[in-house]
């Protein structure tokens, strides 16, 4: 069996942060996923994906990140990411994931964003826990994103002159 690359879930001042690859593509979105997932299920008021060192997210890396967007959602919690690359920055906006999703500059901005726990939190010790995707129980596939409207500041964001559909 292949060695199969984790992603470390690291809880930081009681939020989980999951460290993202300097690349995110479909080779290991599935995994970085698995670990997103599991970290929002977790029941704190936030997670965050630390993206500070990606410089290149495809849609596979989207689709892991809508994915625990939606889990944190039904769990009353919030995604929160670190982005520093203008590339990563831009995908978020061509495709409007910059609307939905909160983005910050460094770490210490978004742990200072997300509360450390919800009313209903049971603090647990600090600790690392490493997701592989066989032990998470998460299926590799990752449901498509469906016509999400691309809000017409993420348009002038990129520069784009046509209304969304009209290319």
């Amino acid at each position: 069996m292949m060695n199969e690359v984790r992603f470390p879930v690291e809880m930081v001042r009681g939020i989980p942060v999951v460290v993202a690859p300097e690349e995110i593509d479909i080779t290991n979105a599935p995994r970085l996923r698995a670990a997103l997932l599991d970290a929002a299920a977790r029941g704190r008021a936030a997670v965050v994906v630390d993206m500070s060192g990606t410089h290149f997210c495809d849609t596979a890396g989207l689709h892991a990140l809508v994915g625990a967007h939606r889990r944190a959602q039904a769990e009353g919690s919030r995604v929160l990411l670190v982005v520093a690359a203008d590339a990563v920055l831009r995908i978020l906006a061509i495709t409007g994931l910059d609307q939905v999703l909160a983005q910050f500059s460094s770490l210490d901005d978004a742990l200072a964003a997300a509360p450390a726990t919800r009313p209903d939190d049971q603090i647990s010790p600090e600790g690392t826990i490493e997701v592989g995707l066989a032990e998470s129980g998460i299926e590799a596939s990752t449901p498509p994103i469906r016509g999400h409207a691309l809000p017409q500041s993420a348009q002038a964001a990129v520069g784009m002159t046509k209304p969304v559909g009209s290319w």
